[in-house]
């Protein structure tokens, strides 16, 4: 009998090994998913368009012109020592409006508004001047664009800049 009750302990034993074995298993098995889980659920850092767009230092902006950023939908220029970015949207309806090298300003193809270099409404049936984005400059030294959040253009009659065309729209010469 003694032979018995051992070889039922070591049973019990192996049961009891076996069961706890299993149950790690599952656990590790259940860690793995809820780690999977967390990485794919987890907020990450916005970068392009809807968030921060990393651009150029602050002094490769050209004086009197426009540097596009294409990821950021927009233009930085730098008014009287300020870099602004504008968003390349037009405010009447949406239409992206290019800038025209020849006359200096930004044109709207769609339905004829003009702003300047700043981002002014000059003319046109556009609400408002052309909207800015957020800029700072990062720890690397370069410009970063929020386009996750819009200020909006300033009133019509603002004039931050008083710059004349340069020459002839770009909509009398058919481009």
């Amino acid at each position: 009998m003694n032979q018995g009750t051992a070889s039922q302990t070591n049973v019990m034993g192996r049961r009891r090994f076996l069961a706890r074995m299993w149950a790690g298993g599952l656990a590790l098995i259940a860690a793995a998913g809820a780690w999977t889980t967390w990485d794919l659920l987890k907020p990450k850092a916005i970068s392009g368009f809807g968030g921060l767009v990393r651009t150029v230092k602050p002094d490769m902006v050209p004086a009197n012109g426009v540097l596009p950023v294409p990821a950021a939908r927009g233009y930085l220029v730098d008014v009287e020592g300020e870099v602004l970015a504008l968003s390349e949207k037009c405010t009447h309806l949406g239409c992206r409006v290019p800038y025209c090298e020849s006359s200096g300003r930004f044109e709207c193809p769609c339905h004829g508004s003009v702003f300047n270099r700043a981002g002014d409404l000059l003319s046109g049936p556009s609400p408002r001047g052309l909207d800015r984005y957020p800029t700072e400059v990062g720890d690397d030294g370069l410009l970063y664009i929020d386009t996750g959040e819009t200020i909006e253009g300033p009133p019509p009659g603002t004039e931050t800049i008083d710059e004349p065309a340069k020459g002839p729209p770009c909509a009398a010469e058919g481009h």
